[in-house]
């Protein structure tokens, strides 16, 4: 049986009986996720939160620094972050390294998780940038774009897995393939297991055919949006950019011609501010 086959057959039976692995979500994210939802959350019960892991607060500290966030003077404490950053800003900066350090990694594809990193990375950014435009939630818009295609690193992890299990070698055309046509369905089983938010799942599963989204169709919009501006920065090559102003999600969120002209001209401080995010 040729190896794309195999993979597939494998592939699919393992999504239908619910048997594929995927990651738990780690301790402090959840933590964090939760305390993203606090209206008593402060600066201490942040700082303490990521206190508890050392490497995640190397990292955020790390980042707080980067030139992206411009800090007057050196940041050394996480207090010192949340009284520059504030706390919705920490916490997007702690759940994503989290997430970084547990689910984008797989050993012998590390160009393509770099692409998806930041491309999520972007997605998020993006999110906050339009739902600011639109007034709307910018913590929640940044959840969700982050998020929209988490099943690719998962669909990853098991391709590569299963390579090795099967003694196959797939060929990147079908990776891609495998990437493209499953990540959606994974999505949603990821949204199920990590308890997602009801808009960020909604996001996963629509965000590529929005019309369908039933409970949050704006947010989900907006993360359709954002991941086409994402996608304008960090396409492999500039033929596969979209061209954003053909998308009819402009007029959907009744974006006019130079709210959409701010945000393509805000490229370069989210590459910048990526840069600084990847870990």
């Amino acid at each position: 049986m040729e190896p794309q086959k195999l993979i597939q057959e494998t592939l699919d039976t393992q999504i239908q009986s619910k048997k594929l692995e995927i990651p738990l979500l780690p301790q402090v994210a959840s933590r964090l996720l939760a305390l993203s939802n606090d209206p008593n959350a402060d600066a201490e019960k942040l700082s303490a939160l990521i206190h508890q892991d050392q490497s995640l607060a190397g990292q955020v500290l790390k980042i707080a620094n980067s030139p992206a966030y411009l800090p007057r003077t050196p940041i050394v404490s996480l207090q010192q972050a949340v009284a520059w950053l504030g706390i919705s800003l920490l916490t997007d900066l702690a759940f994503t390294v989290s997430i970084q350090q547990r689910v984008f990694h797989v050993k012998g594809y590390e160009a393509d998780i770099k692409q998806l990193r930041q491309h999520s990375l972007a997605s998020g950014v993006y999110g906050k940038e339009v739902a600011r435009l639109k007034r709307r939630n910018v913590e929640g818009a940044f959840l969700c774009g982050l998020l929209h295609s988490i099943g690719k690193p998962i669909i990853l992890r098991t391709l590569a897995d299963l390579q090795r299990e099967l003694h196959v070698t797939l060929k990147l055309d079908d990776v891609h393939y495998f990437l493209e046509d499953y990540h959606i369905v994974v999505g949603t089983m990821i949204a199920d297991t990590w308890e997602l938010p009801g808009m960020v799942r909604e996001s996963i599963a629509c965000y590529d055919r929005y019309s369908q989204a039933q409970n949050f169709p704006e947010a989900v919009m907006i993360t359709h949006l954002a991941s086409r501006l994402a996608a304008t920065l960090f396409s492999p090559c500039d033929e596969d950019a979209p061209n954003v102003w053909d998308d009819p999600v402009l007029e959907d969120l009744n974006l006019y011609p130079d709210e959409t002209t701010a945000l393509l001209e805000k490229g370069a401080m989210v590459r910048e501010t990526v840069d600084s995010m990847l870990v």
